[in-house]
């Protein structure tokens, strides 16, 4: 296939007008001009053509959760991520039983993803290793201390899937469950009330990931910068940002783009009623309310989103962040921050042949894999 006079998003950060040829689900290649004799040509010509987009924090969509340990569930939540333009996904779990967890990790292991659906490039464990004082939408009473074989088993359970693991670095033992698996996969800190030095540790210590910056975390001060601060001095750690207009405000989604330049990874942290009517959903085993962009808890705690990456994406650009920047924190970013951009997140030749077509009002198209 040669998709051909669309605007192409290379790695350097910039819109060209190239042509594009994919075999077999591969980059082969990318230039001003593809001959395409005996191709299958897809005209491209005023669209935007932009690698698959990267979630790495979703829970569910399309009336569904990752947590409900459900083959059709998942393939659902799959099917709407990829007509979303979400080609490569973590579905991401919530604080629950040990049973629970492992239930959902044996069902994720064996799942086998088709054509129509998004591929599951990993998990994301959320939950248990969270701070009370800062559980969010998670159940305080499933939280548990950092535990290292616990995690180990979950990690054996799921196929050696788990890609990420949100760990609170303010509750007793987190310091030493970064240090020992640092290497085994990538820890991110989030639910926390961790100062500015007790962060720093960790990070230092081997977390290289920021679960939802701002959210579920202390505020960042001048005097008191928390999390927050920790991250931006440290060049190599990645910032997730929920840009639903709802979780942070424009203003500091603006500014984070540049504290934090080129390590911003938009994530959607969209539920089971993300795709779906105003109502009455579950998340983790709590009621849920939905009207509008806005889910709450019953006691108004903001529980997830209900907008997918690609509506992150767009209400970045509308917020006043670049295209440019803004396909990098869906693309490049992601696919960096959780070790995978040797596969995806570019149209380097050899990659995952994985591409969207955009319209000038950042709607999708078309999606190849």
């Amino acid at each position: 296939m040669v998709i051909k006079n669309g605007l192409v998003y290379e790695e350097e950060k910039r819109f060209r007008k190239k042509d594009l040829r994919v075999e077999h689900h591969q980059i082969i290649e990318c230039a001003e001009y593809i001959e395409s004799v005996s191709d299958q040509v897809v005209d491209a010509d005023g669209l935007y053509v932009i690698p698959g987009l990267i979630d790495v924090h979703s829970h569910g969509a399309a009336g569904y959760d990752v947590s409900d340990a459900d083959a059709k569930g998942l393939a659902e939540i799959l099917r709407y991520e990829k007509k979303c333009g979400i080609t490569s996904y973590c579905p991401t779990t919530m604080t629950l039983s040990k049973e629970r967890i492992f239930a959902i990790l044996d069902h994720i292991r064996i799942f086998c993803e088709e054509e129509d659906m998004a591929r599951i490039i990993g998990v994301h464990m959320e939950g248990p290793f969270l701070d009370a004082r800062k559980k969010g939408a998670h159940r305080k009473e499933e939280i548990l201390e950092p535990d290292i074989a616990f995690f180990r088993e979950c990690n054996r359970r799921s196929g050696q899937r788990i890609r990420l693991v949100t760990v609170a670095p303010s509750v007793t033992g987190a310091l030493e469950f970064i240090q020992e698996l640092k290497d085994e996969t990538i820890l991110s800190i989030g639910h926390t009330s961790a100062d500015y030095q007790t962060a720093k540790e960790a990070i230092l210590a081997g977390a290289k990931h920021i679960t939802h910056l701002y959210n579920a975390m202390p505020p960042f001060l001048h005097r008191d910068p928390g999390v927050v601060g920790a991250a931006a001095e440290q060049a190599e750690c990645m910032v997730e940002l929920i840009c639903d207009g709802i979780h942070v405000h424009e203003s500091m989604v603006r500014a984070t783009f540049t504290l934090f330049p080129d390590r911003v990874v938009l994530i959607s942290d969209s539920i089971r009623a993300t795709g779906m009517k105003d109502g009455r959903y579950e998340l983790g085993g709590q009621e849920v309310w939905v009207k509008g962009k806005l889910a709450t808890l019953s006691d108004g705690t903001i529980a997830g989103s209900v907008s997918n990456l690609l509506d992150c994406m767009r209400k970045a650009v509308e917020f006043g962040i670049s295209l440019e920047d803004a396909v990098a924190a869906v693309t490049v970013n992601p696919a960096k921050s959780v070790g995978i951009y040797d596969k995806v997140g570019s149209f380097g030749i050899g990659k995952k042949g994985d591409v969207v077509l955009l319209d000038k009002d950042l709607r999708v198209v078309r999606v190849i894999t």
